[in-house]
């Protein structure tokens, strides 16, 4: 298996992975202008780009997800919660979809809140084992903060979503599981975001207290993890 991160425009971390012995691969989130790079860092390692999935349609910068995928003949996929609200052709995943990569599975997340198409991706190396080895968490969980439910001014209904995202999805996941984000310090897309490219699901866990995320819950402990097993009555962005 092979992994790149890339850091791109408006703190944008681009991702290209695959599998070197089948001779295939997968790119996640490219930005707009960064396809060559795809397609160069593809060729180095010898293989062909089969899918391009953006993990929402983004609201913060231009997408280089269909143009790369017209460039290499890949599929260009987005979550089916799009099918009716784009106005161009895609390939509808849904959510517990597996998408083989030769020796990597691939495997949708439906992880609504930040906007409702929202999705993570679990990655499996396996020829090294059977559970996940990382997960593309998109705009829905970063390092140290977590996606803005409040875009399009629906941010009551989305920040529930976005909690029942993190804790019947994400944190279903073993602690071990690393985390891969959308982006990183310096986004618009989530407050207090750390400059670090990764973590794991464990570690965020308990390491991300609401009082330095962009949630309030209406309880008593307000600096509890943003993991916290109690469902809110409201979820109020910080400004």
């Amino acid at each position: 298996m092979f992994f790149r991160q890339r850091l791109a425009k408006e703190a944008t971390l681009s991702y290209l992975l695959g599998c070197g012995t089948c001779a295939v691969g997968v790119a996640i989130d490219p930005v707009a202008g960064d396809e060559d790079w795809f397609i160069d860092e593809a060729a180095r390692q010898n293989v062909k780009i089969t899918h391009v999935f953006d993990t929402h349609v983004h609201a913060d910068h231009y997408s280089g997800g269909r143009a790369l995928a017209a460039k290499t003949g890949a599929q260009y996929c987005l979550h089916e919660s799009n099918q009716g609200r784009v106005k161009f052709p895609f390939h509808a995943l849904s959510d517990g979809e597996s998408i083989e990569v030769g020796n990597v599975e691939v495997k949708v997340m439906h992880t609504p809140g930040h906007p409702p198409d929202s999705m993570c991706l679990t990655v499996t190396d396996k020829r090294r084992s059977s559970d996940p080895w990382f997960v593309l968490t998109g705009d829905t969980l970063f390092v140290g903060s977590i996606g803005r439910p409040d875009l399009a001014g629906k941010g009551k209904e989305w920040a529930e979503q976005l909690f029942d995202s993190l804790h019947a999805k994400l944190m279903s996941l073993p602690e071990s599981v690393e985390v891969f984000p959308g982006h990183t310090s310096g986004s618009v897309c989530g407050a207090g975001i750390s400059g670090k490219p990764s973590s794991t699901i464990g570690f965020e866990s308990v390491s991300t207290p609401a009082s330095r995320s962009p949630i309030k819950l209406n309880l008593s402990a307000i600096s509890c993890p943003i993991f916290r097993r109690v469902r809110p009555r409201w979820i109020i962005w910080l400004p």
